[in-house]
């Protein structure tokens, strides 16, 4: 009956996680939709690239190789010990102990490979340990000033509290099971590091030996379900979302800023005097320029907010951010996240439909005006962030709906913009006395 009740239970785990789950990664999904179309599907040889050496490969977190090398033992940890995970699953489903290793107990190089490779998670998971402890001084004890700024205050700073408790839990169940197992079959799996620690246990019955056991199992099973409910809500939600993110990635130099369709059109026309302008359409929308919100994003913008690591690498390297100004690219993207959550959440409450709640994403509580006009285009967020996101984006495109729908910009710009309608040049002085100060 315990096999049986063991198998249900087991079941019962995994169908309300799955439910839940679902329907917080479906939530994302939904969110994400909310933005505007964009064709991101060219040249898939290089995106595949960018995939494997960014996502899979780490390749821009060694710019700074004391968090990177951290970062590697925990990310190298959390896929190397899914392995085990696979056991775990199989005997849940059984209502067995260690199905795979008494499939291969009788065959000499089977058997070898089986406990060479929990041996090696075993290994992995003490460095995933210390990259843990490492990381929650850095956080909380030595307090580097890029995982201290106020946009991280609140919920951030416990998300990543949560997280990383979580890791040190999950390596606590792994090695109670194993080290009791170890001690309960006076030591005939042989595996690496809780062979050393069965001796620690050496005085504990083996009903007690058991329940560690048991309690080490099931705690490590849950705590991934739960993880993998939590993961929604959070921003580890990089773990998953770092492969698409970095695979749709623009493929544009740096340094371009695309152009917008419908001044482009006006543009052609006023070049053309020929041109003919094509009718007007009474049922059409109105043309939107730039973004003020999140559903005028593409639905690129929104993933990366939710791609977002909040790791402030872009924030740190930013000029502006450096000397004082109030912008911090990490606080766009997750201002941009923060009222995606609130604007779907409206629409999923309407069965769909947008209702008008009287905010935007610019002020409201979220982007200031003071933000974007502190950006200076340098690309720098963009450089630095490890998962290719472009805050950069955002910003020009809130700021571009700042002047060209609001008219709201400094006066130095509104001249500048000025000159550069009716000279030509940022200058105030007309095409043809551009070089008259070779005479003097």
């Amino acid at each position: 009956m315990l096999v049986y009740f063991q198998i249900y239970l087991f079941i019962a785990f995994a169908a309300m996680a799955g439910f839940y789950a679902y329907r917080g990664y479906r939530r994302v999904y939904n969110n994400i939709m909310l933005g505007k179309s964009e064709d991101l599907n060219d040249n898939t040889t290089e995106r595949f690239k960018n995939m494997l050496l960014v996502a899979f490969g780490q390749k821009k977190m060694f710019k700074n190789i004391t968090p990177a090398i951290l970062h590697m033992f925990i990310y190298v940890g959390f896929i190397i010990t899914q392995i085990e995970l696979i056991e775990v699953f199989i005997d849940g489903v059984t209502g067995k102990h260690r199905v795979i290793y008494h499939a291969v107990e009788n065959i000499p190089f089977l058997k070898f490979i089986y406990v060479a490779t929990i041996s090696s998670i075993e290994l992995i998971s003490v460095l995933v340990f210390i990259a843990t402890v490492a990381f929650l001084s850095r956080r909380f004890l030595i307090k580097v000033p890029r995982l201290n700024k106020p946009e991280l205050k609140g919920f951030p700073v416990q998300d990543a509290a949560i997280i990383l408790i979580s890791e040190i839990y999950l390596l606590t169940c792994i090695f109670s099971m194993n080290t009791a197992d170890m001690a309960l079959h006076h030591g005939e799996y042989g595996f690496a590091v809780s062979g050393l620690l069965q001796h620690f246990l050496s005085n504990w019955d083996e009903s007690s030996l058991h329940l560690l056991e048991r309690a080490g199992w099931w705690g490590h099973y849950i705590g991934v379900l739960l993880l993998l409910v939590y993961l929604p809500y959070s921003k580890h939600l990089h773990i998953l979302l770092a492969f698409p993110n970095t695979f749709f990635a623009r493929l544009n130099p740096k340094g371009y800023i695309s152009n917008m369709p419908e001044i482009t059109k006006e543009i052609k026309l006023m070049m053309d005097p020929s041109a003919v302008p094509p009718p007007a359409d009474a049922n059409a929308a109105p043309v939107k320029f730039g973004a003020k919100d999140v559903m005028d994003l593409s639905w690129k913008n929104l993933l990366d907010a939710y791609t977002c690591t909040e790791c402030g690498r872009c924030t740190s390297a930013c000029p502006a951010n450096q000397t004082g100004k109030i912008l911090s690219p990490r606080k766009i993207m997750m201002d941009t996240r923060d009222r995606l959550e609130e604007v779907g959440s409206i629409v999923a409450a309407n069965n769909g439909v947008w209702k008008e709640d009287g905010k935007s994403l610019i002020e409201n509580g979220y982007i200031s005006i003071e933000e974007l006009r502190a950006c200076t285009t340098c690309n720098a967020c963009v450089e630095e962030c490890p998962v290719m996101i472009s805050p950069l984006d955002i910003i020009v495109q809130l700021r571009r709906n700042l002047v060209m729908e609001d008219s709201n910009a400094p006066a130095e710009w509104t001249g500048m913009f000025t000159n550069m309608e009716n000279n030509g040049a940022p200058w105030q002085f007309s095409q043809q006395d551009r070089l008259k100060w070779i005479d003097n």
